[in-house]
């Protein structure tokens, strides 16, 4: 059998995975947003039968061997080709699946769907003691097979790994350590500015029906193809790609609150926006798969923060707004985009303003660190978590669905994933500054409703590109320099100082 023999099995049997995959993606889908109370039990059960399916597919020794020919061949010369590319991520994929047991592969996958489930029963009424069997499994599980994949230095560095590419935690902490100090001293300094007006969006109600209205317009207009996409509502706000022509999207809302319900949406739809960009003529292939979480939470970010709280981009949309909603009537541009940009400290990381937000992020990375080396057990992670509130933010939780239970991650499974979120944060800014060097004054065309260029910018520069980069080399690729934390708090520290008259 020639290289080009075994690329092509090897081409055919990535579909297979990603069709099986895909069809995984949608029970989690309608887990999580339309399943009857009575059918978890069942879902969690064919959850756990294909994950089966999936490992014994993705372990296939016959992968191995075709692999094998492949990468003593010249088909992958080129490191940055699409076959190098696809034989480079079946080759990680490859060595990692088959260093997870079939056993602890299916558990992971009980325990996870099983966690998610009860996770959602119990945060309504922050029953904690319900729950925390259900977490305790799900640690032990990450903890098994974090040694199952080894590591240099770091049993989260594995756990982390699977979300962001070739990042450790000895990488990340002194980044977020200078990240952390920089917002701590930013935030006292906005404390300590003088007073804000009352914040002219509290205590006003949007009716639900025109909320979700208002972000469909806003989300199209923006690039989101709602004919390859929908809308629906889910306890936590997510984006799920379930393949091409489907890019499905969820918020949540409360008539008493603009905020989250509307930058959710653009949250999602950034990486709605990612996903249906992605070279889609390569599906089920790794080619075409987002790179890395971080990345892929860049774009969200940029949509939500860079583009959706500027004050251009409400220039074009805020007398839109007005005239759907009663309640905004009386709201002047200014005080309507400094009450979308008020700094608050909060207890809840999803409704955090961009200054406190990434605080809340670098206390659960802490947290999972301690997990993950066993310096911390579950049984204890409340007043771990309190305490951490409180050095940080000055904050605490009156209850536990406010505090330790109210993210939907480790219920999931997905321990090492919250460091992506600042990662993102930090890749936006960097991306963003690169974007107005490269397209000019963003502002002007944004204040004209004008998202097309911003849009194509990205499509070209990191949508098209899947995974033909590592995330810090996609940095560098598209800047011209490593990650550099400066500009995130350069962007903070400009915007917020002009807001509060620093």
């Amino acid at each position: 059998m020639t290289a080009q023999q075994s690329y092509e099995q090897l081409c055919e049997r990535s579909k297979q995975i990603g069709y099986l995959g895909s069809t995984v993606a949608v029970l989690h889908w309608d887990q999580r947003t339309q399943i009857p109370p009575k059918g978890h039990p069942h879902r969690v059960a064919q959850l756990t039968f294909l994950a089966g399916m999936l490992h014994k597919m993705k372990t296939d020794p016959v992968a191995g061997e075709l692999l094998g020919r492949v990468e003593d061949s010249d088909l992958i010369a080129d490191s940055l080709s699409v076959e190098a590319v696809n034989v480079r991520e079946w080759r990680r994929s490859y060595d990692m699946a088959t260093k997870i047991p079939e056993r602890l592969a299916v558990e992971l996958a009980h325990a996870s769907a099983e966690g998610h489930a009860v996770w959602e029963q119990t945060r309504p009424g922050s029953d904690w003691n319900t729950f925390k069997p259900y977490l305790k499994r799900i640690v032990s599980l990450k903890r098994e097979e974090a040694e199952a994949l080894g590591y240099d230095q770091e049993p989260y560095d594995a756990l982390l790994d699977q979300y962001e590419r070739a990042e450790t935690t000895r990488n990340l902490q002194p980044i977020f350590e200078r990240l952390r100090i920089a917002l701590v001293e930013l935030m006292e300094r906005l404390r300590n500015a003088q007073p804000q007006s009352r914040n002219s969006l509290k205590g006003r109600r949007f009716p639900i029906v025109d909320q979700k209205a208002f972000a469909i317009e806003v989300a199209k207009r923006i690039g989101y193809d709602m004919e390859a996409g929908r809308l629906d509502v889910s306890a936590h706000p997510f984006t799920t790609g379930i393949g091409p022509g489907d890019v499905r999207i969820t918020t949540r809302y409360r008539e008493d609150s603009f905020d989250d319900s509307f930058f959710s949406v653009l949250h999602e739809a950034g990486h709605a926006l990612y996903h249906q960009g992605l070279p889609l003529e390569h599906w089920g292939v790794p080619f075409c798969k987002p790179i890395s979480l971080g990345v892929n939470e860049s774009q969200s970010r940029m949509w939500e923060n860079l583009v959706g709280r500027s004050k251009a981009f409400w220039k074009y949309w805020h007398p839109e707004a007005r005239s759907r909603f009663a309640a905004l009537q009386e709201v002047s541009l200014d005080d309507f985009h400094r009450a979308i940009n008020e700094v608050q400290p909060g207890l809840i990381r999803v409704l955090a303003d961009e200054v406190t937000y990434n605080i809340h992020v670098l206390l659960r990375f802490e947290l999972e660190v301690m997990l993950t080396r066993g310096e911390l057990d579950v049984e204890d992670l409340p007043e771990a978590w309190n305490m951490k509130m409180y050095k940080y933010l000055g904050l605490t939780p009156p209850d536990y669905s406010q505090g330790v239970m109210q993210d939907v991650h480790w219920s999931s499974g997905a321990i090492g994933y919250f460091p992506t979120y600042t990662l993102g944060n930090l890749y936006s800014a960097q991306f963003f500054v690169q974007a107005r060097r490269d397209l000019g004054d963003l502002d002007s065309i944004m204040e004209c409703g004008e998202f097309s260029i911003l849009l194509g910018w990205l499509r070209e520069k990191i949508h098209s590109q899947g995974s033909r980069y590592l995330p810090r080399a996609l940095v560098e690729k598209v800047t011209g320099e490593d990650l550099n934390p400066n500009y995130l708090v350069e962007y903070l520290g400009t915007k917020y100082g002009l807001l509060y008259g620093l």
